[in-house]
């Protein structure tokens, strides 16, 4: 399931597979990190989805700590993944073209692929501070 999500993705985003495969993994690492529901739903949905997350966070060096995770869960820390994403799909040869393309294909993708509405963009991928789990909608 993981490796049709991710053709579709590269489809969708025009992205090579190769690229799709590491853009969802380092989004699913900062979407994880964030405590973001959707990172929640993909990991319960797709067998694998886990593994490449973690995968691509060490190979860009995320942080792993316990009081890593709970930093990047404040406001600071929060603004800091975002950022820290951009520069990490940058240096798997994405550029802002293709990041462009990719939240909404992300969001098309798991629209049809497993039912979840909500996401489309970097805001409903990551969620606002404090928001509740039900931002994310399933229809599974």
């Amino acid at each position: 399931m993981l490796n049709a999500f991710i053709n579709e993705l590269s489809k969708t985003a025009g992205l090579t597979h190769a690229k799709a495969e590491a853009a969802i993994g380092i989004v699913l690492n900062a979407a994880e990190r964030q405590g973001a529901p959707i990172a929640a739903e993909f990991f319960a949905r797709i067998p694998g989805a886990r593994t490449l997350a973690a995968t691509m966070g060490s190979q860009i060096g995320a942080p792993t700590g316990v009081v890593a995770r709970l930093i990047e869960r404040t406001p600071g820390g929060r603004m800091a993944v975002v950022e820290r994403l951009m520069a990490d799909l940058h240096s798997v040869g994405l550029g802002p073209y293709e990041i462009g393309r990719l939240f909404p294909a992300i969001g098309k993708c798991s629209q049809s692929a497993f039912g979840v509405s909500g996401v489309g963009h970097l805001g409903d991928i990551f969620g606002a501070p404090n928001a509740p789990a039900s931002a994310v909608r399933s229809v599974a």
